[in-house]
């Protein structure tokens, strides 16, 4: 089961993700009602926000060393998330680098315009594939015309990149989930060697995993699977193998964060992440997952590792991921209660008695400020994380859940009500959503991440879903999650416990998810395209799902004004009951690893797009200029230093634009 980072803001104010890391969408915002305090760049489909850290300045001396060192050590991975997504990137990013840093010809010209704008995009995705919809980004340059760029700025690239980046039949998409082609083979990935093929990989793990295994390791989530003279193996991520000297530089700057730990419990999990950077040993892994689950006391926290395996089409391999994150204690305060009440919800749950667990364990809720970000978690980052992913972990020792509170707050800032007003049915609708969608928003992260992602249970014997479920897994574990935040969103429990005024918020809550799942998040799809997108597939699953089965009740009524589609919620009470339903069923599948029942419900109602609505869409948002993707630049951590030497001080700078950070960090923590 995997405890995804959510990378969407389920409702009102944006449609983002990346968290569980949690998918980043459009923004319900029209240009002309973005605050420029925090828009630093726009180019394609992407809209570079700034976010603000709020006390930095009252933290001990010690406290920000440790800010420092873990931002130091996110970043020093920065490159190994290039390489994992292909093998190309961080040569090609490093031949953009020097021509962006070095060009001194014509810079008003369309072309130079074109290929700045492919620059940006290649920095944003971590490499050449859309960071989302996982397709090569095509640059609209010749090739003549990079090849004069690379021979003025005397930057190098072989012939070889120069095709992967321009040749339309090479390296289409990152990662592949179509279960009618060998995913392996057709993803443009790095996690897996030449000539591996999907049946190799199914192969070589079914003879490694025991269903029977009470404490399963995650297995394949730090290495890559290669060919060595015929034979499958595995080539491990840690210090002295692959992405050594990047590793190596981590575990630098985790060293010296050991020093400067807030606590004893702090100091040991951040020594056993050393352990196992430095062995690449999975129940090592799985032993720091387990301090660092009960390390809940600081002011200060982090992510960092290979972690979430969405990049890989069967949901193996972790990507390198890296948060740094100081609590926002009044914030945390409020919301805490959710995860105080864990046990209520499972309790009351629509799931099935013997889904459910008899004693969530250790569920810690806060809101943080994100201090520093890195791989998957940058510049697109999540608004909301749960982790660790290993369910006998969580079961047995807990989990965490954050939210991102100041970015968050950045995007209301940028945030308008466009998607709201164009697609909304009627003025109450609208109104509703001005009032309580942000609200909505941050309770449906809570409840996502602090509930959904710790509740049910799998059944004894029963495989992980990665194994049972294979290429359905997270979107099955998205559509769960998100089905609990629905279920209870509209619950009188979240009035009674003070979390909301009054079911409106969860109406707002409501009229939102369907409007995104069955339009508005159909912006971020080219015309005649199928749904991959594992977040996107679990919004129009749930979506679709509950349309079709509250027809002849009418509980949803599609109506048509105007050559436009809405959709019309008739009765809240039975869309929750039929939110409840479709949990019972997901978990059930889950619990009891039923591929086929997944597979059908994914495909069904997942995947496929009427192209006539999804014209209109495109149609219908084209006007409001929006821009789908937001993502950050990040602020960078400074040192004083003293006459002899020693950090006497950590200041913030905050002001680079977006080109500035990534030549920045290109020359600063390439390794």
């Amino acid at each position: 089961m995997k405890k995804e980072i959510i990378y969407t803001l389920a409702f009102g104010v944006s449609i983002l993700f990346n968290a569980c890391n949690t998918s980043k969408t459009a923004q319900d915002t029209t240009q002309e009602n973005i605050s420029n305090e925090v828009i630093v760049d726009r180019f394609a489909d992407i809209q570079v926000l700034r976010y603000d850290i709020v006390g930095f300045e009252k933290l001990s001396l010690n406290q920000k060393k440790l800010v420092y060192y873990m931002a130091q050590a996110g970043l020093s991975g920065r490159d190994i998330a290039y390489e994992q997504n292909n093998p190309y990137n961080v040569e090609i990013r490093k031949c953009l680098e020097v021509i962006v840093g070095n060009y001194q010809g014509d810079q008003e010209n369309e072309d130079w315009e074109k290929f700045l704008t492919y620059a940006k995009r290649v920095w944003f995705s971590n490499g050449i594939h859309h960071h989302y919809g996982m397709e090569k980004i095509m640059p609209e340059i010749s090739e003549s015309y990079f090849k004069t760029l690379v021979k003025e700025t005397n930057a190098t690239i072989s012939s070889e990149a120069i095709k992967v980046i321009f040749d339309k039949n090479t390296a289409l998409k990152r990662k592949v989930k179509d279960a009618n082609v060998d995913m392996i083979v057709a993803s443009a990935n790095g996690f897996y060697g030449k000539g591996v093929t999907q049946k190799m990989v199914e192969t070589y793990y079914s003879k490694l995993i025991d269903d029977n295994d009470p404490t399963p390791i995650e297995y394949g989530l730090n290495s890559t699977l290669i060919l060595k003279n015929g034979e499958v193996i595995e080539d491990t991520w840690k210090s002295g193998g692959r992405y050594g000297k990047s590793i190596d530089k981590i575990i630098f700057w985790l060293t010296k964060a050991v020093t400067v730990a807030e606590n004893k419990d702090q100091a040991n999990a951040l020594k056993k992440l050393i352990e196992y950077y430095k062995t690449g040993d999975l129940k090592t892994w799985d032993e720091y997952n387990i301090l660092w689950a009960s390390s809940t006391k600081g002011d200060i926290d982090w992510i960092n590792g290979f972690i979430e395996t969405y990049g890989d089409a069967l949901g193996k391999r972790g990507g390198y991921e890296s948060i740094v994150e100081i609590t926002d204690f009044e914030a945390s305060k409020h919301m805490k209660v959710v995860a105080e009440n864990a046990q209520w919800f499972e309790d009351n749950s629509t799931i099935m008695p013997e889904h459910k667990k008899k004693n969530v364990k250790g569920v810690s809720y806060k809101v943080v400020q994100v201090a520093s970000e890195s791989g998957d978690a940058a510049p697109a980052t999540p608004i909301g994380v749960n982790l660790p992913n290993n369910n006998w972990i969580r079961e047995k020792h807990g989990s965490k859940s954050v939210s991102l509170g100041n970015v968050i707050a950045a995007y209301e800032k940028a945030g308008g009500k466009g998607l709201v007003q164009e697609f909304a049915h009627d003025q109450e609708e609208i109104d509703r959503a001005t009032k309580y969608s942000a609200l909505a928003s941050k309770l449906h992260t809570a409840l996502h991440e602090v509930i959904g992602h710790a509740s049910g249970q799998i059944n004894k014997g029963v495989g992980q879903p990665s194994e049972t479920l294979k290429n359905y897994a997270s979107t099955l574990e998205e559509a769960r999650a998100d089905l609990v935040g629905l279920y209870y969103i509209m619950d009188q429990k979240l009035v009674d416990i003070g979390l909301i005024p009054s079911l409106e918020v969860g109406k707002a809550g409501y009229d939102n998810y369907i409007r995104n799942g069955m339009l508005t998040q159909l912006q971020r799809l080219e015309l005649g395209k199928q749904v991959e997108e594992e977040h996107m597939q679990n919004r129009q699953l749930v979506a679709s799902w509950v349309f079709e089965k509250g027809t002849k009740e009418k509980v949803i009524e599609k109506v048509v004004k105007n050559g436009k589609t809405y959709y019309d919620i008739k009765d809240y009470t039975k869309l929750r009951a039929l939110f409840g339903e479709l949990l019972k069923e997901i978990q059930r599948i889950t619990s009891e690893g039923d591929y086929n029942a997944g597979k059908i419900l994914v495909e069904t109602y997942g995947v496929k797009v009427n192209k006539a609505i999804h014209a209109e869409v495109l149609k219908r948002v084209k006007p409001l200029n929006l821009a789908p993707y937001n993502g950050f630049v990040h602020p960078i951590y400074v040192p004083i230093r003293n006459n002899k030497g020693a950090i006497i001080d950590i200041k913030i700078e905050n002001k680079q634009t977006f080109v500035e950070q990534m030549l920045y960090y290109g020359k600063e923590y390439s390794f």
